[in-house]
């Protein structure tokens, strides 16, 4: 059988992301989770949290770079990488991180409101978001179209079923 890398992880942020260029121009962004795992010590329950570094590439660490941050609840996917290296004292190091294929925004951050993202209806209670000025020269968009209300009399349906 081969050999398998894959995590995944839901957790919450625990610093607001950094995105950076490599030497190429290819974006990284950068931000830990922290993962609470509950468990019953004796007679009541005991959280404990395990940090992780995660890494995403590309296209996705740009677009996701606005919304990443402290407290925002995350689901991960990707593979763990380990990182050697050896300091200016000769002492050996090494840590792991995740590389991430995937990662999905969940709920908002505990005490604030997180930032909207384009296109998600506003939450209840949530204060109307400020719509932008329009463009010089363009005019008020009109509502959608509504479909057209078919007669739906005389309709013979012939689906077998």
């Amino acid at each position: 059988m081969a050999d398998m890398n894959k995590v995944i992880l839901v957790g919450r942020i625990t610093r607001d992301s950094e995105l950076t260029y490599t030497v190429g121009g290819y974006p990284i962004l950068k931000f830990s989770i922290a993962v609470n795992r509950r468990r019953k010590q004796e007679d009541e329950y005991v959280d404990e949290a395990s940090f992780f570094d995660v890494r995403v590439w590309g296209k996705p660490a740009e677009s996701l770079e606005p919304y990443t941050n402290k407290g925002q609840q995350v689901a991960i996917e990707g593979s763990l990488k380990q990182e050697r290296w050896e300091t200016q004292s000769g002492d050996k190091r090494s840590r792991i991180l995740i590389d991430s294929s995937y990662v999905q925004l969940l709920g908002g951050k505990r005490e604030e409101a997180s930032a909207p993202r384009a296109g998600s209806p506003p939450r209840p209670g949530a204060p109307p978001r400020p719509q932008p000025p329009p463009r010089p020269g363009t005019f008020p968009s009109s509502p959608p179209p509504q479909p057209a209300q078919q007669n739906m009399a005389g309709f013979e349906d012939d689906i077998p079923f």
